[in-house]
């Protein structure tokens, strides 16, 4: 059983409406030992009246708060999902200077600066075209900035292309994934396996099997789970699945983090 779930939102992050409290709730009702709540902090998104920051002094004192009211019940840590762009790298240094975060996930939601969520990102370009600029965009991005402990959804552009999972596969992308997977070992960043991949029907979790068992073939160690969930009912979805999908990949263990630093997990 995987007892801890890496990647949620509450509505800390704009595109939740789902209360902290409702959150830990339910990792307790599912008999998780840890709770990581890794909220949106997106600079420069600009996305018309969705603000993707929050207050990290109110979140902090909310997270304390939790912390003593559920201390018996669940260990509940205080992560972060930084929206990366190669631009922003000043402001994120001064932003995790901020707080005593236990957790940062680095992820691309946009890629020069248009989300592939939006039919306008794939629009004068092949399929191929814009899902290969996602990962050339990645590389871009860890050369400007690396303060993170995992990559998020590295394959998140695949929800959203015309056919989505249907073209795609790590063979078709190899040199440019092989790529980013060295340079995240090289910089001592994990990977993340999402299992939002599998809710958006994808029929793999983030990223896809044959990216994991390569990255653990090149040496990657660090691997967290999350969900990815922005209300209690997706929190640990599918998590039943992981070990299985894990141990395909060569991987005997999980990983989650406290202050910073990785403790290992076995399956």
């Amino acid at each position: 059983m995987i007892i801890s779930d890496f990647h949620n939102h509450t509505s800390f992050s704009a595109d939740s409406n789902a209360s902290p409290e409702s959150m830990i709730e339910k990792a307790i009702n599912l008999g998780l030992s840890y709770l990581c709540i890794t909220d949106h902090m997106d600079l420069d998104m600009n996305i018309p009246d969705m603000d993707f920051t929050f207050d990290t002094a109110e979140y902090f004192l909310k997270h304390q708060q939790l912390k003593e009211q559920y201390k018996d019940r669940i260990t509940l840590l205080t992560g972060i999902e930084l929206g990366l762009q190669p631009h922003l790298t000043a402001e994120l240094h001064e932003l995790l200077r901020s707080g005593d975060f236990d957790f940062v996930i680095g992820s691309s939601h946009l890629c020069d600066k248009i989300d592939p969520y939006y039919p306008e990102y794939w629009q004068g370009k092949t399929e191929y075209q814009a899902t290969y600029r996602y990962f050339e965009y990645i590389l871009e991005t860890l050369e400007a900035f690396e303060d993170i402990d995992v990559y998020g959804h590295i394959d998140y552009v695949v929800r959203y292309g015309p056919t989505q999972a249907e073209n795609y596969s790590y063979a078709k992308y190899k040199e440019i994934l092989d790529e980013i997977l060295k340079t995240l070992i090289a910089k001592n960043i994990g990977l993340e396996l999402n299992t939002g991949g599998l809710k958006y029907g994808l029929g793999f979790a983030h990223p896809h099997t044959d990216v994991l068992k390569r990255y653990k073939e090149l040496g990657g160690e660090i691997i967290t789970i999350g969900s990815d969930a922005h209300k209690p009912e997706h929190l640990a979805y599918d998590f039943p699945k992981v070990p299985a999908i894990l141990r395909e990949a060569g991987f005997e263990y999980y990983t989650i983090f406290k202050n910073r630093t990785p403790e290992f997990i076995r399956l």
